[in-house]
C-alpha cells in the first residue's frame, strides 16, 4: 500500500507526521491502533482504556491514538472513517479520550450503516464537545485523514487492530502486558 501525502488537515493534537492523536507527555511512548468498528478494539478500550488514561495522568506514558478505516467495508456508509474522522473533531477540543471511550460503548454492530453524522454530533455533546464539535464532523473537516493514518500503520506493519506499540516494541493489547512493557521501557531510559 502506498502512503498518500498526509492530509491538509490533521486534528491540532497530531503527531508530527499527522498519523495519531498525542495524549499525554511521559516519557515511554506507546501507540494504539484503533478502529471504532472493531469488536475487539472494544474490548480492548473498556479493559485497558481506564489504566491507559491512569499511565497518561501519572506522566508515565505519552499516548498515541491511531484511528483507522480496516473495517469500512464491514458498514454500509464507511463508519469507521466517519467515526475516525469525528475522533479528530474531539482532538481538537482535547477530547479525544473522552469520546472515543463514548464510540466504544455506543458501538454499532459490525455490518450495520453505524451511526449517523448526527448521532456521533449527539455522542459528543454528550461529553462536553462544544457545538462546533457537531460543525466540525457534519462538514467532515478530517475524512481524508482515517485513511492516511491506515496507510501508514500498514506501511509499518500493523495487520490487525487492536495493535499496541510500547517504545517501538509490538505487545499484546492487554492492561498488565502494556504496564509491564511500560515498567521495563522506564527501567531502560
Amino acid at each position: 500500500m502506498t502512503v498518500p501525502p498526509i492530509p491538509s488537515r490533521v486534528p491540532a493534537t497530531a503527531t508530527p507526521d499527522g498519523d495519531g492523536v498525542v495524549i499525554g507527555d511521559g516519557p515511554v511512548p506507546v501507540d494504539a491502533y484503533i478502529d471504532f468498528q472493531c469488536p475487539f478494539c472494544r474490548r480492548f478500550e473498556l479493559s485497558s482504556g481506564p489504566a491507559l488514561a491512569a499511565m497518561v495522568i501519572e506522566h508515565r506514558i505519552s499516548l498515541v491514538y491511531h484511528p483507522m478505516n480496516f473495517l469500512d467495508q464491514a458498514s454500509t456508509t464507511h463508519y469507521s472513517t466517519r467515526a475516525a474522522a469525528a475522533s479528530g473533531c474531539a482532538a481538537d477540543q482535547d477530547r479525544f479520550l473522552d469520546y472515543a471511550h463514548e464510540l466504544f460503548v455506543n458501538q454499532p454492530p459490525e455490518g450495520s450503516a453505524g451511526l449517523s453524522d448526527a448521532e456521533l454530533a449527539a455522542l459528543g455533546q454528550a461529553v462536553g464537545l462544544t457545538p462546533g464539535f457537531a460543525g466540525c464532523v457534519a462538514r467532515g473537516t478530517y475524512l481524508d485523514w482515517p485513511p492516511y493514518v491506515t496507510a501508514r500503520a500498514v506501511a509499518a506493519g500493523v495487520n490487525a487492530t487492536p495493535a499496541v506499540l510500547v517504545a517501538g516494541v509490538a505487545v499484546p493489547a492487554e492492561s498488565e502486558a502494556i504496564a509491564a512493557a511500560v515498567e521495563q521501557a522506564a527501567a531502560r531510559l
